[in-house]
């Protein structure tokens, strides 16, 4: 057996209660401070804190914020299923929720180019999450009830190979459980929302598994010329351009 179908009866066979304990001894409570939605650094001023998206044009300006700011944008992978049920509770571009997960691409004189695999949410020319929203007096998301998977499990994930480590490195882990980087880290939590997250990280452990599974078996080459003008990026579904629509 592959490695990864290994690892993926591995996360299909995870324990939500054992996870659950180990969420528990690590302890976590969100203290809505924003910044797994953030960019990784402050004082930029977000265009989409008036409540606009950004569009499919201004989308490719948000892959590195332009001058000399050296933020780094917020990176939170998503699932093409998970991209539509986005757009299916607004009138949303594929682009005004998603955009090429940035590694493996070159910047050019006409924009990105190369192959990249899956996506990110959409982030606005902060880099900032672009369903982030900020008043001044505190921020939220506004797709909340529908956020992602990998929204709904931070600051933890599970350590499986192929699933993915948000925000970098753990800071600290227990059993098959990591944590990652988040001022909530620590703080004591009730049973059930324990285990909420735990049945969401099993859930993520395994989705992202079959995810990675897909892409390697959709994979195939492209002509040089698809990436030379442009971004192609690979998931379960195939090669796709920066739009979502198939190569």
């Amino acid at each position: 057996m592959n490695s990864l179908e290994a690892d993926l009866e591995r996360a299909r066979a995870l324990d939500v209660t054992a996870l659950a304990d180990a969420i528990e001894a690590i302890g976590f409570e969100c203290t809505d401070c924003g910044a797994c939605c953030r960019a990784a650094d402050t004082g930029c001023e977000s265009e989409t804190a008036s409540g606009e998206s950004v569009s499919g044009e201004t989308a490719g300006d948000a892959e590195g914020v332009t001058g000399t700011d050296t933020r780094q944008p917020h990176t939170a992978t998503v699932f093409p299923d998970e991209v539509r049920e986005l757009q299916a509770g607004e009138p949303y571009d594929w682009r005004d929720v998603a955009r090429p997960v940035p590694y493996g691409l070159e910047d050019g004189p006409d924009g990105q180019t190369g192959e990249t695999f899956e996506w990110a949410l959409q982030t606005d020319s902060c880099g900032d999450c672009t369903f982030y929203r900020d008043d001044g007096t505190g921020g939220g998301c506004t797709v909340y009830g529908d956020r992602p998977l990998i929204c709904r499990t931070y600051p933890f994930s599970v350590a499986l190979g192929g699933t993915s480590q948000p925000m970098g490195e753990a800071v600290d882990s227990e059993g098959l459980v990591r944590a990652h980087e988040c001022e909530g880290l620590g703080r004591e939590m009730d049973r059930e929302a324990a285990e909420e997250l735990a049945a969401g990280l099993k859930t993520r452990a395994v989705r992202e598994l079959e995810e990675a599974i897909g892409v390697r078996d959709a994979y195939e080459p492209v002509p040089p010329e698809s990436t030379e003008a442009g971004v192609v990026v690979h998931d379960s579904e195939g090669a796709k351009k920066p739009d979502g629509r198939p190569l």
